[in-house]
């Protein structure tokens, strides 16, 4: 008679522990391959982590530094515009080089920066110019690491699984949602916003250590005609053959406009036109992490039922109609619980977005054009983004934060309204498969588990 045999029913023994059988998951589930899963802890961390940042940044500026809405769109500007600067040069060298070394050391370029936010402030010379600097960098880095890490999932998930990765990292990040933000208004009421960020950048040193260990082995072959140049070209060549990656890029680029111009306002709207402290914004943003967990269990499903295209549609118009409800809030009661619904309505959407849209642009790309296509269609979606952010900040300073809200949802209903009657998007039922390409024959991996 073996152990398990003399288990009880409904448990079973792993290592020195008892587990319940209904904790157990299931036998294909990506959560069972070792290297799947130290990606998915690192993720975890890291995004508990970036909740933090992405409320004591803001906060920092808006309350500490008492920026107006022109500075705040500077602000996300600043942040965006190396992708403009940097994203094709940078896709032809991820093509050359090995892609986890960089996401691990963009992790801890991070650290470093966010870490000097507080000491700045210690020696009081932190100022708006300062965060501009902060923002460029930290945006600098996601130009490289970002697009690496995006790569680095393909080099773990086989391709046909790439949904439900995505949605597995978007549960891993709305899990996030729900603790950080609260933590996160707790640190900063504690502590100030500046200070808080050293949590972060605790925790993005967690993330290294997890993401070092991981064992992703790429087997590139060396092209001796490479041209730096020419090599960069072809990738622009290949995105732009490509039917569905040009009509990824222009709708969510359009939409990227309308969302960055309602993600300046969000902040501003909380704390000067519902007067919310820190600690409260705080608590309404774990709100947010409910939608991220509903989309990220239901996106896999819904991108089965409806398809990847229809599903990103839909995220369109669920974000619109968040942020357009909200620009008619009343300041008392009602008015909270609507900017609490936008969140809800905001993580909801961009979750079906950004799933099924890294889904589809990575299943349509050979293995040896995935570092130059990834930077070339982020490059072609965030080109909009600085002057929405700009326009934002300007219609808000010069009309009414609400004006900025309304304007941004509005538009990106309209939006998705055209995209469903003539985008090929709205035809996309199932993912493709990467056409032959003579162009940039490319690294391959495997994985060591």
């Amino acid at each position: 008679m073996s152990l398990q045999d003399l288990t009880p029913r409904g448990e079973r023994r792993t290592g020195w522990q008892w587990r319940p059988s209904w904790l157990q998951l299931p036998a294909n589930d990506l959560l069972r391959e070792r290297v799947y899963r130290r990606l998915w802890i690192s993720i975890l961390i890291s995004s508990l982590g970036s909740q933090i940042t992405m409320l004591a940044l803001p906060l920092t500026a808006a309350v500490l530094l008492a920026a107006t809405p022109s500075q705040m769109g500077l602000l996300t500007a600043m942040e965006i515009l190396p992708f403009v600067l940097l994203s094709l040069p940078s896709g032809v060298w991820l093509d050359r080089v090995r892609k986890l070394p960089v996401y691990v050391a963009g992790e801890a370029i991070i650290a470093l920066v966010l870490i000097s936010v507080p000491v700045a402030w210690g020696l009081g010379f932190l100022s708006m110019p300062f965060m501009y600097c902060v923002g460029f960098i930290i945006g600098g880095v996601f130009v490289t690491a970002g697009s690496a890490a995006q790569i680095v999932l393909t080099q773990v998930v086989p391709r046909h699984r790439l949904v439900e990765a995505h949605a597995r990292n978007a549960l891993a990040s709305s899990g996030a949602e729900v603790a950080g933000p609260g933590l996160a208004g707790a640190l900063i009421k504690l502590t100030g916003a500046p200070l808080a960020l050293l949590a972060d950048a605790l925790m993005l040193t967690m993330s290294v250590f997890i993401l070092r260990g991981m064992r992703i082995v790429e087997v590139r072959v060396p092209n001796p005609e490479a041209h730096f140049w020419l090599d960069m070209k072809d990738g622009l060549r290949f995105v732009m053959r490509e039917p569905l990656l040009v009509a990824l890029s222009a709708t969510v680029g359009i939409w990227h406009m309308f969302h960055y111009g309602a993600l300046t306002m969000q902040i501003l709207f909380a704390t000067r036109e519902l007067h919310l402290n820190e600690h409260q914004v705080g608590l309404c943003y774990m709100i947010m992490g409910i939608g991220t967990i509903v989309a990220s269990m239901l996106g896999n499903r819904f991108s089965r039922w409806f398809g990847p295209g229809p599903c990103l549609i839909l995220g369109f118009a669920v974000c619109g109609a968040g942020w357009m409800q909200l620009g008619f809030a009343p300041v008392n009661a009602w008015g909270i619980a609507s900017f609490i619904f936008m969140l809800l309505c905001y993580s909801f959407g961009a979750v079906l977005i950004f799933v099924n849209m890294l889904a589809l642009r990575q299943a349509v790309t050979p293995e040896g054009l995935m570092g130059r296509m990834t930077s070339t269609v982020r490059w072609l979606m965030l080109i909009p983004a600085g002057p929405g952010a700009l326009l934002g900040g300007y219609i808000g300073e010069h009309f009414g934060l609400r004006y900025t809200l309304v304007g941004a949802g509005l538009s990106s209903i309209i939006l998705a309204a055209w995209a469903w009657r003539y985008s090929i998007l709205a035809g996309v039922a199932v993912l493709p498969s990467p056409q032959n390409s003579s162009v940039g024959a490319g690294d391959t991996a495997s994985v060591r588990t």
